[in-house]
């Protein structure tokens, strides 16, 4: 983990750009309660910020914002110290980043594509010169499970291979931005040779499920971050059904020929929908080094809740200061290693396995 110059604590407001989403609203309401007054919820739909402001009892301010409009990001500016970015900017293009660290703002990023992560880790050095925290990697998948990567890592002596599995509720209402990004996800179709994995989901004694390959972001960080040359990510839902339906149509190639004749739109309304199972998930690395194998994993109910707060967690950290300045994923600041610790109140349990010699 780096060691950098510390950040001194922060002076502003925090502002939540897509706050009134389903992973915004939490970290907003969350960030408000130990900030009150201080938190502004911001989006494209000014009458859906005024209306979570208003529920909150004063302690949310309302702020129209579309990134795809420079002068409404600007005039959001005013004030702010730091932003969540709690809603995926449609391209690199007009991604924040580069006009916050110019400010000396600082950046807690729930991002979960890897062009978008690319993007704001061009403008490291420009982060630096501002003494601008940026955090990225910030959620459940990435996020929670970049810190489990860095616990079995380093419990297992140094990893030669991670598997990450991911179990998300298929009854959760997740938002209509998480599911259009499941969809594009799905349209990609390249595995990049990867296989479907059959693991248990924890607690021990669990079934087994099988994971499907999918492009998580965590999977080209950690590479990097960890030093670890193998790192595969996989997808299943606690539909077995559903699971099976999703990758069979991904498999026979529906969804790369619903991108070309430009059904994402319907594809995305037609998933959130549906609600088959509930809403537990749960997250789960295994590292690999010669016979042995070290496993660590969380579960808990509801990601997208716990999306919103494990942003709100590691923004009310970079507001409090002594973080290092600069572009850093979850994993790479040490400051941050007990956020998983931090969420147990919410309703988080960790596990802990090890086999082989």
């Amino acid at each position: 983990m780096q060691n950098l110059t510390k950040s001194k604590k922060l002076d502003g407001n925090i502002l939540v750009l897509g706050g009134y989403g389903a992973v915004g609203r939490v970290t907003a309401l969350d960030l408000a309660r130990r900030l009150p007054g201080q938190v502004i919820v911001a989006g494209r739909d000014r009458a859906r910020a005024a209306e979570l402001a208003a529920g909150s009892g004063g302690t949310l301010l309302p702020a129209q914002v579309d990134l795809a409009d420079p002068a409404s990001l600007e005039q959001a500016l005013e004030g702010v110290c730091l932003v969540v970015l709690s809603v995926e900017p449609r391209t690199p293009a007009v991604h924040p980043a580069r006009r916050l660290f110019e400010r000396g703002i600082g950046l807690v990023d729930v991002t979960a594509t890897h062009s978008l992560i690319t993007e704001v880790e061009r403008h490291g050095t420009l982060a630096r010169t501002g003494e601008a925290t940026a955090l990225l990697s910030v959620g459940v998948a990435p996020g929670l499970t970049n810190l489990l990567a860095r616990r079995a890592a380093e419990a297992v002596g140094g990893a030669e291979r991670l598997d990450i599995s991911v179990v998300l509720g298929a009854g959760e209402a997740h938002g209509k931005d998480a599911v259009r990004w499941t969809v594009a996800q799905l349209m990609e179709g390249d595995t990049g040779g990867a296989r479907p994995l059959k693991v248990a989901t924890w607690p021990p004694g669990r079934a087994e499920r099988t994971h499907h390959p999918f492009p998580f972001s965590d999977q080209h960080t950690l590479r990097r971050t960890l030093g670890v040359p193998d790192v595969t990510t996989r997808l299943g839902l606690d539909s077995g059904a559903l699971t099976g339906l999703l990758f069979g149509l991904r498999r026979a190639g529906v969804f790369r020929a619903a991108r070309r004749a430009r059904l994402d739109g319907l594809l995305t309304a037609s998933l959130t929908r549906i609600h088959l199972g509930g809403d537990r998930f749960a997250v789960r690395v295994d590292a690999h080094r010669g016979g042995r194998r070290v496993t660590r994993a969380l579960t808990a109910t509801s990601q997208s809740r716990f999306t919103g707060l494990t942003a709100a967690e590691v923004a009310a950290r970079v507001y409090e200061g002594g973080l290092p300045a600069g572009v850093h994923h979850i994993e790479e600041v040490a400051a941050l290693a007990d956020v998983p610790e931090a969420l147990a109140a919410h309703g988080l349990t960790a596990w802990a396995g090890d086999t082989g010699a």
